[in-house]
């Protein structure tokens, strides 16, 4: 992004009081950021805002050193209402984000991710089941998304670098500082291994408490569903469920024992309509048409030299059907599978789910295998 650009951005971030939707209400009336902040408050007040007081110049010092924080390292990313890898998810919430803060790879925003809540103080099962769905959901291809917190936030993050997979971290502050600072290591590695840090809090934002309801809102948003692992009734991730009920994602809870009290937020959920989850294929199960859905928009082409099929196993899209003639009765790695398809990573990890979901191919320590039907 060049850095006119980021400071006009910034600028409507940085300016006190506007908000969200009065900063895109202008974006969207003068069709850019700098248009916006150039524009005089006459300007402001046709486009049905009010300013009370000019947003900083482009010289301000917290501009010039939200700049300079991007400009530090090559990992850092500003992704605005109107950049390209701004999620499509994100916009039909109720008050998106102008912009989100990014260190790590910002294509992961619009990848399919399921969220992974619960409480602070979990039990050591609850910690195990976390780590456990979120591994298994990792090399499944999902993208894990939590909110970085301690215990099973933390348990969820980790669980998707032991799969093999990549995780987003919503954060309650600015990216400049991680919080809480015992995650500092584990917000290192999973940017370090194709993950990504996220906030819409500039640099400099520290741990409030009316900052991490806004940071749910985010993790429910970005999410196709959420999964409060434990929780107790008074837990701050039933708020984070409560949210992505009301923007229609799905919303799953694990049972637990009727006499612990980080189980009673869960049973509170099933009793709501949560669906009740005991392996990760119950998750999937309810994601598969999204998943489909997000599989049949990305564009992809065969590889040089391959025709296009002249027709495909009933029931089944190219994308699947290129896929399930790779495989055969000896199992095949995931890496043959991408280098032979010609298919993303995540997508072949995706598609194989789907796959096996339906019954046409069976999954081994060595690999896929097909499955007759």
């Amino acid at each position: 992004m060049a850095p006119e650009t980021a400071s006009a951005w910034l600028r409507l971030i940085r300016a006190e009081a506007l908000g969200n939707a009065a900063a895109l209400r202008l974006v969207g009336h003068f069709g850019s950021a700098q248009a916006a902040v150039d524009a005089n408050p006459a300007a402001w007040l046709r486009a049905g805002v009010e300013r009370g007081s000019p947003p900083p110049g482009a010289d301000d010092p917290q501009v010039q050193a939200d700049l300079a924080w991007l400009a530090g390292a090559g990992n850092r990313h500003l992704v605005h209402w109107n950049h390209p890898a701004y999620p499509e998810r994100l916009r039909g919430i109720v008050n998106p984000p102008l912009a989100l803060f990014v260190v790590g790879d910002p294509g992961l925003l619009a990848q399919p991710q399921l969220a992974i809540v619960g409480s602070r103080a979990a039990t050591p099962q609850g910690l195990d089941n976390a780590r456990a769905f979120a591994a298994e959901l990792a090399r499944r291809g999902l993208i894990v998304t939590s909110g970085l917190a301690l215990g099973i936030d933390g348990a969820a993050h980790q669980g998707a670098l032991d799969g093999g997979g990549a995780t987003l971290a919503i954060c309650g502050t600015g990216l400049d500082r991680v919080y809480p600072a015992r995650h500092k290591a584990l917000a290192h590695a999973l940017v370090e291994r194709g993950g990504a840090l996220v906030s819409e809090l500039a640099p400099g934002a520290g741990a409030r408490r009316e900052h991490f309801p806004r940071r749910n809102r985010i993790i429910a948003g970005l999410s196709l569903g959420v999964l409060v692992v434990e929780a107790s009734r008074e837990s701050g991730s039933l708020i984070t469920a409560r949210l992505a009920a009301e923007q229609g994602r799905e919303v799953f809870a694990i049972p637990g024992s009727i006499h612990n009290p980080l189980t009673k937020g869960c049973h509170r959920l099933i009793r709501e309509g949560a669906k009740l989850v005991e392996s990760v294929d119950d998750v999937l199960l309810e994601l598969a048409p999204q998943l489909t859905a997000w599989l049949h928009s990305q564009p992809t082409s065969p590889p040089p030299g391959e025709r296009p099929a002249t027709s495909e196993p009933a029931g089944l899209d190219a994308q699947s059907a290129r896929l399930l003639s790779l495989l055969s009765d000896a199992p095949v790695g995931i890496d043959d599978l991408v280098a032979a398809s010609g298919l993303p990573v995540e997508l072949v990890n995706i598609l194989l789910t789907q796959l096996e979901l339906l019954g046409r191919v069976a999954g081994h320590a060595g690999g896929y295998q097909r499955r007759e039907v």
